[in-house]
């Protein structure tokens, strides 16, 4: 996880400009016209933009009782599950007269708006999915109080996350218990702890039990990503059953069963993760665990107005469950 740097003062932009503080204050508060020229405020602005310097107004923004705001940085919105995030974000945010910014990575989106390139931006805190850490390095987010979301408790600082480890246990049990052995595994092609987790404890789990065999594709997170990988995974020694990173991913597995010829889940049973409204959508109806987006946003939010009030956010993880539907059987 990005470590915080020191914060660059009004100083630091003073002595990058060549100017001094107050005119630094008078450009920066929106109070300069008239006093200092446009060629100096032009000089302060580019000197705080290169330093990456903001105002810190959380303090004077409580004082006032003005709407404080805090920077939801999530990947491309390509599916509900962040929009169910930045949902119980801002009805948290809102009991506590916060405004929620969503930043969405802008890798599948096209250029997205530096939230941090007016040095008169409040923003007093970020929530950063894991998944986004680039985006959020890149947009100096990592300089202010800082919640990370499905990131590893061990890299430090403060964390929120769903039980994903439960998940994948309640997953395999339900499989093992259903007499499959021959596995797949169709991990998200993402560099992110949270999928790190799911492929590691799928494995563990796996080899506690005598006979099972595991192997494992990758894709990225898209319908037709997941059908392709699939159709190639699937074209060789053929496994039972396939367990998915992501409801999408399942999505794509059905669509390469069916150029295959294999039914689901006569032959082949599959398994998700999230239970988007896409997992009711499909037919059969898809095994996944549910991950309470509202609730994860609810958290997070929580937790980053303990870090604001000086106090210890709990670290607890935040229970899934596994909804069984049409896509899992017993193996004939």
């Amino acid at each position: 996880m990005p470590r915080a740097r020191t914060r660059p003062t009004s100083r630091d932009v003073a002595r990058e400009a060549g100017v001094s503080q107050a005119a630094v204050s008078l450009v920066l508060g929106d109070k300069w016209r008239g006093r200092v020229s446009e060629t100096t405020a032009e000089r302060v602005r580019e000197a705080a933009r290169t330093l990456g310097y903001r105002p810190n107004l959380a303090a004077r923004n409580l004082r006032l009782g003005r709407t404080r705001t805090v920077l939801l940085v999530v990947p491309a919105l390509t599916t509900e599950f962040f929009a169910g995030v930045y949902t119980g974000a801002a009805r948290v945010a809102s009991r506590h007269g916060f405004g929620v910014v969503l930043y969405p990575s802008p890798e599948g989106i096209g250029p997205a708006r530096d939230p941090f390139a007016s040095a008169q931006a409040a923003l007093d805190g970020v929530i950063a999915s894991s998944m986004a850490a680039e985006a959020l390095t890149a947009i100096r987010g990592d300089q202010l109080p800082l919640v990370m979301l499905d990131s590893d408790p061990a890299a430090g600082g403060v964390t929120v996350n769903l039980d994903i480890t439960d998940g994948v246990r309640q997953v395999t049990e339900h499989l093992l218990g259903l007499g499959h052995r021959r596995f797949l595994h169709l991990g998200a092609d993402v560099p992110s702890w949270t999928f790190e987790v799911r492929a590691r404890e799928l494995e563990a789990r796996l080899r506690r039990v005598a006979g099972t065999s595991l192997r494992t594709a990758r894709s990225p997170i898209s319908i037709k990503g997941a059908e392709a990988a699939a159709e190639a995974a699937l074209s060789g020694h053929r496994p039972t059953a396939v367990v998915c990173d992501d409801d999408q991913l399942a999505a794509g597995v059905y669509k390469a069963a069916r150029r295959l010829g294999l039914r689901v889940p006569a032959d082949l049973s599959v398994t998700g993760m999230d239970d988007l409204a896409l997992a009711t959508a499909i037919d059969p109806e898809l095994t996944t665990v549910r991950l309470d987006a509202e609730l994860f946003g609810e958290r997070g939010m929580e937790a980053l107005l303990a870090v604001l009030n000086g106090e210890k956010p709990s670290g607890t993880s935040i229970p899934v469950h596994l909804e069984v539907r049409g896509s899992t059987t017993r193996v004939p």
